[in-house]
């Protein structure tokens, strides 16, 4: 789901917060790709996998897991940005596809365009929920393509997503395409919490 702290800072900061939080953050961190630029209005994910020992597999290519690992949570993230805080998202699903060995640098620039977010909104208005799939290729330097992944998303309105976890609960099944019931709590203590003010703007010392 989208950031908390994204809304509480400067429109300015959000983009490099949230590269420096990808960056930071210990299991992104593990996969040993990073986050090298995120546009200003939340948009664009730019990302690298290093070609470096801690990538490299046995056979000298770049490590698959990490492959796969580094560009995971990226579409979720875009949705979940310019949906707002209305709406939860999850990663449902994802495929890879081995063109290639990769031997260098790779890199992704993860954008979905507007006309999508927007088509992908109305049907979450109209039945509660989306599941939209996204492709993308990991590419050298020169454009040339070594991988192909396939992600699908799941999008819903809290109160469709809230709804369908009840029902399954009545139902007394396990539904795997959901996330565990547990959050269903944390929507609840989300809805009930109080809005944060905005963090103060740094004031600029006198010379």
């Amino acid at each position: 789901m989208r950031p908390k702290l994204i809304d509480r800072v400067p429109a300015a900061w959000r983009a490099t917060l949230l590269k420096w939080g990808f960056n930071l953050y210990p299991s992104y961190r593990a996969t040993g790709g990073r986050v090298v630029h995120i546009s200003r209005d939340l948009d664009r994910i730019k990302v690298v996998l290093p070609y470096s020992w801690k990538t490299r597999n046995p056979a000298g290519a770049l490590f698959g897991g990490s492959l796969y690992a580094f560009t995971d949570p990226m579409f979720a993230m875009l949705l979940a940005l310019q949906l707002g805080n209305d709406v939860i998202v999850w990663d449902k699903a994802g495929s890879i596809r081995y063109k290639r060995p990769g031997r260098s640098h790779l890199f992704a620039d993860f954008h979905i365009p507007v006309e999508r977010v927007e088509a992908i909104r109305r049907e979450v208005l109209e039945k509660g929920e989306s599941t939209p799939t996204f492709c993308i290729e990991l590419k050298d330097r020169h454009g040339v393509a070594h991988v192909e992944l396939e992600k699908t998303v799941y999008v819903a309105t809290k109160a469709f997503y809230k709804s369908k976890l009840a029902a399954r609960a009545q139902a007394d099944g396990d539904d795997l395409s959901l996330p565990p019931p547990e959050v269903l709590e944390q929507l609840d203590r989300a809805d009930a919490a109080p809005p944060q003010p905005p963090l103060p703007r740094a004031r600029r010392r006198a010379a």
